[in-house]
């Protein structure tokens, strides 16, 4: 890091062309990942619900339900001549290369397409594709053409949530960029306390997020990429701009304060020291947080593997920007990085003469002081808060996607809910291909699943054959929300049911794809968490030369990890602030949820322990004692001045390098 310092300190308006035309490039390519990404990717393709969805789809394809088209009139029966005509329009109009079949009340006199005392109906679409895209594709083609006039109508099903997601995300996307660029601009004005200071977190952030939408877009070609990668890449992309900034230009400036003038060999030494320093800090960072989120490519489902692929571009792209762009940067800019300074920020050569003093400077280093004078107080006062904090996760549940990840403005939202109040409230079931079942077997399969606790009814449906042998579908129904944890109970106790013999029973659904998501993550956490543990082992032994203080902020890292599940449990799956943060709380987490949150948050406890890297022993920028201090760990019970010194490489007898490099 040192010699990458130097070199990009003696060439920094050549590095800033550079990345400028690179960023340029990848902003007009990358804009475009949007068109190229995919809804859904919540199964693990080797699950039994979704071999049961293929086979569905591949032999049974006109008993599917894409999507539900449901029509209203308060003032008019649906059986009135008027509203059949409108319905009946509107069904013969839509084209044969997106809907496979609709079946209307009108075609089936079915009574379960009847509701809200008959001034309601609904209509049964079937979408052509065999693949997600394809039915997405298909759904994308009618979900404009499906409104009758005269009649309020809705569209429900998975593909019109998925089409909503999608979005809701770019819809999202624009706004937190309208609203986080500003918000990061003022909290860094706070933080950084002058003008073009504060420019910085928002330059890297935005470099972060347009590389990694290039990146994103790029590996479009080679996998599936979920639409929900965008949402990692924003999160991260600006959020680590902000922490890499303030590592970064906090030590320029000190470095700068210790020089012995602002000349250009100065400011060129303050920067080179800066990255040999605090760009190690941005190093390690990096590379464990983008190793932290890789584990999530252990996982099968599309969706999370999609997310760990976002998420890592973002973390690089971010890391190679605080090290190349920034560094580059505060060269040119030298002493005038605090132009614009603000009222409140107390002169630098204030603090460092303080710090040099052994003087404590500010709030956070009088906290400090007062923690490592009473580590016990403090460690059982924060340990018992963040237990408390922990204490309702222990209550979680799961499930998974469904309409209410949506606001209750969303239509397909709005659809689930009148789909609910007109038809007789929440109904469950799972699709269930037969195979290699007697006429006897499948009548005795069909009677002991319609016996089970909760399911009402158990309709047959098509037949074909399946690898040469008599396949059936049926149709188990009971009353609920199809990811609720009694429908899961439900669709685990069909599955406890077996036809017998040679038969095999796929029992498939929402509510099964549910129980496979939980059991899937479960199988693959083990080997996520061994992952993760085993990077942050390594490259914190490599950085700190401990042992102590990997097993430490490992634990550190549970621990506040649990405490935020906590916190996320109480309020997402229980329902506390809803009203205030404007959603429905559907009384369980997405399985996936933590799993994400995991991944991204193992790689910060390491952090502040980073954060006291003293550069390399050439460079000057920490005495020899400081160093062998702190690699024996920094121990907080030192008292001499050089282990006080430990987690400010700074010092009076190292503030500068000794001879210039340039």
């Amino acid at each position: 890091m040192d010699s990458w310092g130097r070199y990009v300190a003696r060439r920094a308006k050549a590095v800033l062309a550079f990345v400028a035309a690179v960023v340029a490039v990848a902003a007009a390519y990358g804009i475009g990942v949007f068109g190229s990404l995919h809804d859904g990717g919540f199964e693990d393709p080797a699950s039994e619900s979704a071999r049961g969805a293929a086979m569905i789809t591949e032999h049974f394809p006109d008993s599917q339900v894409d999507a539900v088209a449901i029509y209203r009139d308060p003032a008019r029966a649906a059986t009135d001549p008027s509203v059949e005509h409108a319905v009946t329009a509107v069904v013969d109009a839509l084209p044969a290369t997106a809907v496979r079949s609709a079946v209307t009340y009108y075609d089936s006199r079915n009574p379960a397409q009847l509701g809200d005392n008959g001034h309601a109906t609904r209509v049964f679409l079937t979408l052509t594709g065999d693949s997600e895209d394809e039915k997405s594709a298909a759904y994308d083609a009618i979900k404009d053409r499906l409104a009758a006039p005269g009649l309020e109508t809705h569209v429900a099903g998975a593909w019109a949530v998925y089409a909503d997601v999608n979005a809701q995300v770019g819809d999202d996307i624009a706004r937190a960029e309208s609203l986080t660029m500003p918000i990061v601009f003022v909290l860094s004005l706070l933080i950084f306390g002058s003008l073009v200071t504060a420019l910085m977190p928002t330059l890297i952030g935005a470099i972060a997020v347009l590389g990694a939408f290039a990146i994103v877009r790029l590996l479009t070609g080679l996998t599936d990429i979920s639409v929900f990668a965008i949402n990692v890449i924003t999160l991260l992309g600006m959020g680590l701009a902000i922490d890499y900034a303030l590592f970064v230009v906090a030590r320029f400036r000190e470095e700068l304060a210790g020089q012995a003038d602002a000349s250009r060999d100065s400011v060129r030494r303050a920067s080179a020291a800066a990255v040999a320093t605090a760009g190690r800090t941005v190093l390690f960072s990096g590379l464990i947080v983008t190793a932290s989120l890789g584990s999530l490519l252990v996982f099968p489902q599309n969706f999370l593997r999609s997310m760990g692929l976002g998420g890592m571009a973002a973390v690089l792209v971010a890391m190679l920007a605080a090290l190349t762009v920034l560094p580059a940067l505060l060269t040119i800019l030298g002493p005038r990085i605090d132009w614009g300074k603000m009222p409140w920020r107390r002169g630098l050569t204030d603090r460092v003469a303080g710090r040099h003093a052994g003087a404590p400077a500010g709030i956070w280093a009088r906290l400090g002081h007062s923690v490592m004078r009473r580590p016990v107080s403090y460690l059982l006062a924060v340990g018992a808060v963040l237990l408390v904090l922990a204490a309702p996760f222990w209550g979680a549940r799961w499930g998974g996607v469904d309409e209410r990840v949506l606001p209750a403005s969303s239509p397909s939202h709005a659809a689930a809910i009148a789909q609910s109040d007109w038809f007789g409230g929440p109904d469950a079931s799972a699709p269930i291909v037969l195979t290699g079942a007697t006429p006897e077997q499948a009548q005795s399969y069909a009677a002991r699943v319609d016996a089970l606790p909760g399911v009402y009814a158990v309709t047959p449906g098509a037949e074909a054959r399946i690898d040469g042998q008599p396949a059936a579908l049926l149709t188990a129904h009971w009353i609920g929300e199809a990811q609720s944890p009694a429908s899961q109970d439900v669709a685990r106790a069909i599955r406890e049911v077996t036809p017998g013999g040679e038969a095999a029973a796929y029992v498939t659904g929402a509510s099964a794809a549910t129980v496979d998501l939980v059991d899937s993550v479960g199988a693959h956490l083990p080997w996520m968490g061994l992952l993760v543990a085993g990077v942050m082992l390594v490259m914190l032994f490599l950085a700190f030369g401990s042992i102590v203080l990997p097993l430490k902020a490992i634990v550190v890292g549970l621990v506040s990890i649990s405490a935020s599940f906590g916190v996320v449990t109480w309020i997402f799956q229980d329902g506390h602030l809803s009203s205030w943060l404007g959603f429905t709380a559907p009384g369980y987490l997405d399985a996936t949820q933590p799993i994400l949150m995991l991944a991204i948050l193992s790689g910060c406890p390491w952090t502040m322990r980073s954060s006291c890297f003293p550069g390399p022993a050439r460079s000057g920028t920490a005495p020899a004692t400081t160093r062998a201090r702190w690699r024996r760990g920094c121990s907080i019970r030192a008292r001499s001045s050089p282990a006080r010194r430990c987690c400010s490489p700074l010092s009076s007898a190292g503030s500068r390098p000794r001879g210039s490099s340039f």
